[in-house]
C-alpha cells in the first residue's frame, strides 16, 4: 500500500484505533504514515509565524519540533480517539501550537546572557518571541475567526497545503475551501484594514 494516498492510509489507521485492537501499535504505524504530512505542516507554521524561535538562542529546527509533537501524539492518542482525518490533522496542529508557544514562553522568561549585555539593544519587555504588536494582533484576528473560516485559512496559507488537500483534509470540495478561504480573507481585511499602508480601513468613507 505505498502508494495509497496519505489521507486514505490516515483514515485506515483511525478506523483501527476505533476498534478492540490494543491502540499502540496502530499509533505507531499511523504517526509513521503521517510523518512526512506532519513534518511539511510543523515547517509552514514554524517559519511562518514563529520564525524568531529559528533564531539564536534556540535555533529551533523542523525536525526537533517534529520530534515534540510527535511525542505529544503518542501520549494525547492513547486518550483521544480522532475518528476522522480533519480530527486528526487539528489535534496535531493543536499540539504544534501549543509546543511552539511553551517555546516561546520559555524564551520570553529567559534572562539575557550577563556577559552578552555590552553592546546589545535590549528587547522590548512584550516582545513576545520577537512578535510585533501588530503580529500579535494578526495572529489573534485568525485565531477569532469562525472555525470553518479558520480551518480553511490555517491549512492553506499557513499550513500550505493547497486547496484541493485542504479540502481532503476537511472533506468538503476545493470549491467549498476557496469560499471559505474568501470569507476568511475577507474577514481579515475587515479587522486589519488599517494595517495596510495607504489603505483605509474596510467600510470606512
Amino acid at each position: 500500500m505505498d502508494d495509497e494516498p496519505t489521507t486514505a492510509a490516515v483514515q485506515r489507521y483511525l478506523d483501527g484505533l476505533a476498534g478492540d485492537a490494543p491502540a499502540g501499535p496502530v499509533v505507531r504505524v499511523l504517526l509513521d504514515r503521517s510523518v512526512h504530512r506532519l513534518h511539511h505542516l510543523c515547517a509552514a507554521l514554524l517559519y511562518r509565524s514563529y520564525p524568531r524561535l529559528t533564531q539564536p538562542p534556540l535555533n529551533l529546527q523542523t525536525e526537533e519540533l517534529l520530534g515534540a509533537v510527535v511525542e505529544r501524539l503518542l501520549k494525547a492518542l492513547g486518550a483521544a480517539r480522532p475518528g476522522t482525518v480533519r480530527q486528526f490533522f487539528a489535534l496535531a496542529n493543536q499540539h504544534m501550537r501549543w509546543e511552539l508557544n511553551d517555546l516561546a514562553r520559555r524564551l520570553d522568561e529567559r534572562p539575557p546572557a550577563a556577559e552578552l549585555r555590552d553592546g546589545l539593544v535590549p528587547a522590548p519587555a512584550d516582545s513576545d518571541s520577537g512578535l510585533s504588536p501588530d503580529g500579535r494582533r494578526m495572529l489573534d484576528a485568525i485565531a477569532g475567526l469562525p472555525d470553518a473560516e479558520r480551518e480553511a485559512f490555517d491549512l492553506v496559507r499557513i499550513q500550505g497545503l493547497s486547496q484541493a488537500e485542504a479540502a481532503e483534509v476537511l472533506g468538503v470540495s476545493a470549491m467549498t475551501v476557496k469560499r471559505r478561504l474568501h470569507r476568511g480573507l475577507h474577514l481579515l481585511a475587515e479587522g486589519l484594514g488599517d494595517l495596510r499602508p495607504g489603505t483605509d480601513t474596510p467600510g470606512a468613507n
